[in-house]
């Protein structure tokens, strides 16, 4: 029978407890299953114009694929995590995984947008993936791998969202977007796979009840917002159901803290919130998930504009992706370092070293954005920031809170990483058609503009990234909340 430890003060097993056979395998079925959700969610966003036209539908409705599944992420991901903390994470894993492979396999085969719409919301549900997988490694594996591991997996999210963009073009051109569903597939059946039969049941758990109070507000909250800033161009950002959506959100917010401080066993414990190392890393995230999207708007939006604008460089949809390969590049070296860092001097410096590079790569193309260098310089310094800063907050958390907090922790981290992603997506494609020529062309004055907006944005990462606290500080923290899975060379 699996020992449960309930409220342990650290994610290392016990001895006697059985290790997974092989932790490079646990660690590439993991990877490959956030990989497969981090793909998706970008996947598609380059070909919806595509899909719009073969299923004869128009902007506003097909806007709906990448809407159902950033609400579904958004409401199940802190439901999913919390319930991996009581029931098991392996066995809330192969949950989502299943629920990831039936939406995708939906998708593929949808003959309409409301079957597209189903699939993509199934998807979604997996957003819980990067929680409960961060959860997996603090308690299977050893101190001294963690917070390498932790940063890979981290760094995962953003490599998979930009090779979404990269792959989107050259997928739709020579196959059709229904393998926009079929390639990712392959991935989540070896991810799921693996779960069943590769892992061992985590005994790190929090036995309890579901907070269905604190859910119910929740999904009110964010399903408001999201809703809002996912919809506000198209109904009007002044619109009265733009405001009442986004004031409703923030009433139940509010809402939801309180039921949460008055249950006994909440969905997310806010008062982690309180604690520096933890509100940080949910700063730094969210600011880091706009600066990300903002790339991934305009970077694509300014190659493939035609050349004689006298500022666009007259790419096609597969060219233009293949400028953002320097960025996953960055994302798929750094992330693995920043866990190296985060071993030796803490996560601080590293979020800040990210907060700093990212800050310079969109400074350099809002002064001049003329010249190919300019763009791929700007990418590999957005890639190193993001793949720096990621992996840090995931580590900052896991150092911060207790093993039985990890995946609430961790999905109130991920949820403040999509609101930014919503957030920046909604507020640079708003300036680009705010800015647009009577054809209907973004001006060079949107760029130059939305440049400056994403640096003005991550500077409030570096603020964030210094008021965090020190290692020395963040390990006092830690273990009067009784912490004490720190890397042996922090020790």
């Amino acid at each position: 029978m699996t020992q449960i430890i309930e409220e342990t003060p650290t994610g290392s097993i016990p001895s006697g407890t059985v290790r997974p056979r092989n932790s490079t395998l646990l660690v590439l079925f993991l990877s490959l299953g956030g990989l497969s959700f981090a793909v998706l969610q970008s996947l598609v966003a380059p070909a919806l114009s595509t899909i719009g036209k073969d299923l004869n539908v128009g902007t506003s409705d097909v806007s709906w694929i990448l809407t159902a599944y950033l609400l579904s992420a958004s409401v199940l991901t802190p439901i999913f995590g919390r319930l991996g903390d009581m029931l098991g994470k392996r066995r809330i894993l192969i949950v989502v995984l299943s629920l990831l492979f039936v939406g995708t396999l939906l998708a593929a085969l949808a003959p309409n947008l409301g079957v597209l719409i189903v699939g993509r919301a199934l998807q979604g549900a997996a957003g819980a993936v990067l929680p409960l997988s961060i959860g997996i490694v603090r308690d299977e594996l050893p101190r001294d791998k963690v917070s390498v591991t932790i940063g890979l997996l981290s760094a995962i999210f953003g490599i998979g969202a930009g090779v979404g963009i990269v792959a989107a073009g050259p997928i739709v051109e020579h196959l059709s977007w229904h393998w926009l569903f079929w390639l990712p597939l392959v991935l989540i059946v070896i991810a799921l796979l693996g779960a069943i039969f590769g892992m061992k049941e985590s005994p790190v758990r929090k036995p309890g009840r579901l907070d269905l109070a604190g859910t119910a507000v929740l999904t009110v909250s964010l399903i408001s917002i999201l809703l809002a800033i996912s919809e506000g161009e198209n109904w009007g950002w002044n619109s009265a159901k733009t405001i009442g959506l986004l004031v409703l959100g923030a009433i139940a917010l509010v809402v939801f803290v309180l039921v949460e401080l008055r249950v006994k066993e909440p969905l997310i414990d806010v008062r982690l919130f309180r604690i520096r190392g933890v509100w940080t890393a949910h700063v730094v995230a969210l600011i880091f998930g706009f600066a990300m999207f903002g790339t991934f708007v305009l970077v694509p939006t300014l190659l493939q504009l035609p050349a004689m604008t006298g500022y666009g460089f007259g790419k096609d949809v597969s060219e233009a992706g293949l400028f953002l390969l320097p960025t996953v590049i960055a994302m798929i070296i750094l992330g693995p370092v920043a866990g190296i860092l985060v071993r030796k001097v803490g996560p601080k410096p590293p979020m800040l070293l990210g907060a700093l590079l990212v800050t310079a790569a969109f400074v350099l193309p809002a002064l001049a954005h003329g010249e190919t260098w300019q763009i791929l310089l700007s990418g590999i310094l957005t890639g190193a920031g993001i793949g720096l800063a990621l992996a840090s907050t995931s580590n900052a958390i896991i150092e911060s809170v207790p093993a039985t907090q990890t995946g609430e922790a961790i999905s109130a981290n991920t949820i403040a990483r999509t609101i930014g992603s919503s957030i920046g997506t909604a507020v640079i494609a708003a300036l680009i058609s705010s800015h647009s020529t009577p054809q209907g062309l973004p001006t060079n004055d949107a760029f130059t503009i939305g440049f400056w907006v994403c640096a003005a944005v991550a500077v409030l990462a570096i603020l964030a990234a210094i008021i965090a606290p020190s290692m020395r500080k963040r390990r006092e923290q830690a273990l009067a909340l009784g912490v004490r899975d720190f890397p042996e060379d922090s020790e």
